[in-house]
């Protein structure tokens, strides 16, 4: 198993997204990965730089750590040329340290374009087009694609490194983690479910699981509590609310009534490790060999401590 942090890019500007991947490899983290957003959720939070930028600082002031997109929408925002060129390039420059993270994206941050944000299963389609134009483009020389939503014009991606990233698909269903089993060369969830790794692996997936689990620490469970409230009650709302609203004023009003006791329910918080460890059990036993632990609390260097401390031991002996 490798352990992982999430670089909220929501909640901290970009220079202190690269203290924290840099404080990561120290703590003894195998890997980070980073949201990669136009928009924060909450106007709270009051950041959204851009994630390649960070990734690449990281990927020259690191030397072990591995770095992963959290995930990529590859076919509104972008266009999938560009992320396969950006992708290659990062694969080198971290010496194929990088997984390209890929989902079907939020409004949130798709529609700032202008290009609208179709249904749920255009956006499933409009991704299968991206990953078939990233992977033609990582074949080599020049490529053309016709696609019902997705064109590409005689492009070739010059600089491709000498092992290509694995590719990890985030599912919420059966359509998707079929589609990162065959378009794929991973699995992305946040929930630890199972099904998804099953079918996964049952349709030809055999590459890296990734799953965030979500905590919140600081020294009392309370004040863990109350930051999350503050920051991150937007995800308890669900991923119908999630991938549907505009901006960070309808998660506000979103989750206006999200309550103390609603996001206990959602995040392991507090000082315990005991409590850490049976969440990531959770994720482990229903097959996801790369976890992520998501804090949103408010002391991020109290959290490596921590993590450094009392938590990986105990982790990495399961």
């Amino acid at each position: 198993m490798k352990l992982g942090y999430k670089l909220a890019a929501e909640a901290f500007d970009p220079k202190e997204l690269i203290r924290q991947g840099i404080r990561a490899e120290q703590a003894g983290f195998d890997f980070v990965e980073i949201s990669d957003h136009y928009h924060p959720w909450l106007d709270v939070q009051g950041h959204s730089p851009f994630a390649w930028n960070v990734l690449s600082a990281l990927a020259v002031q690191t030397r072990t750590l591995g770095l992963a997109t959290g995930v990529t929408c590859p076919s509104v925002r972008y266009h999938p040329a560009i992320v396969a060129q950006a992708a290659a390039t990062l694969a080198i420059i971290s010496d194929n340290r990088f997984t390209l993270g890929v989902g079907s994206g939020e409004r949130l941050n798709e529609h700032v374009v202008g290009q609208g944000f179709g249904s749920v299963r255009e956006r499933h389609d409009r991704l299968r087009e991206a990953l078939e134009i990233i992977k033609l483009l990582w074949q080599g020389g020049y490529q053309s694609y016709q696609g019902k939503y997705l064109q590409l014009e005689d492009a070739r991606v010059f600089d491709l490194p000498d092992r290509l990233p694995d590719i990890a698909v985030a599912a919420g269903g059966k359509a998707a983690a079929e589609l990162a089993a065959t378009h794929g060369s991973g699995l992305f969830a946040t929930e630890p479910r199972a099904d998804l790794v099953t079918t996964f692996t049952e349709a030809g997936g055999s590459g890296p699981k990734y799953a965030e689990v979500p905590v919140a620490w600081a020294p009392t469970e309370e004040a863990a509590l109350a930051e999350a409230h503050r920051t991150a009650r937007w995800s308890v709302t669900g991923w119908k609310v999630m991938s549907e609203l505009p901006n960070p004023a309808n998660f506000e009003a979103a989750s206006a009534t999200v309550t103390l006791d609603d996001v206990a329910k959602q995040f392991t918080a507090g000082p315990d490790p005991q409590k850490y460890a049976e969440a990531v059990k959770q994720y482990t036993d229903a097959g996801y060999d790369h976890v992520v632990l998501m804090n949103v609390g408010p002391d991020p260097d109290g959290f490596f401590d921590f993590f450094a401390k009392e938590l990986r031991e105990r982790l990495t002996a399961r």
